[in-house]
């Protein structure tokens, strides 16, 4: 079995409507690809996410899927809160995205989250990247995403 020196971890409010949960999955990946792959704009840094062009027996190619596990698991807006605080406090790469992030057009978002404390913010999800023993340490108290 390959062992992984990086972890790919999403945890979603379960308490959430899964349309909303889907939205803010996809946000919050595509965020953190990019924010992985330029953190220093080198080949390795591009590399960390071992990104893989799969090919299926008719030789069309599937693109840039991970051959890291993503794991998905399921919190609560304030447990998500908190693993935000201790993501950032031990410089794991994440991504977050909260209920004002879904309010009217991207302006209306930028300003409403300008506009809310971050005590009042409602967590959909966030998604870390990092060493695996890390990630793990942080999120092994989430369970499975059901």
């Amino acid at each position: 079995m390959v062992q992984f020196d990086k972890k790919l971890v999403a945890v979603l409010n379960k308490n959430c409507d899964k349309g909303k949960i889907m939205n803010a999955l996809a946000h919050m990946s595509l965020g953190l690809g990019a924010s992985v792959a330029n953190k220093d704009n080198t080949a390795e840094s591009k590399n960390e996410l071992r990104l893989t062009d799969y090919k299926d027996a008719d030789n069309n190619s599937h693109k840039n899927i991970s051959e890291i596990p993503f794991i998905v698991l399921e919190g609560n807006s304030n447990k998500i809160r908190e693993l935000r605080k201790e993501a950032i406090a031990n410089n794991i790469e994440s991504v977050d995205f909260t209920n004002t992030m879904t309010v009217g057009t991207y302006e209306d978002q930028i300003r409403l989250s300008a506009q809310t404390k971050e005590q009042d913010l409602e967590y959909y999800g966030i998604c870390l990247f990092g060493d695996w023993d890390s990630v793990s340490q942080l999120t092994k108290k989430f369970s499975l995403w059901k």
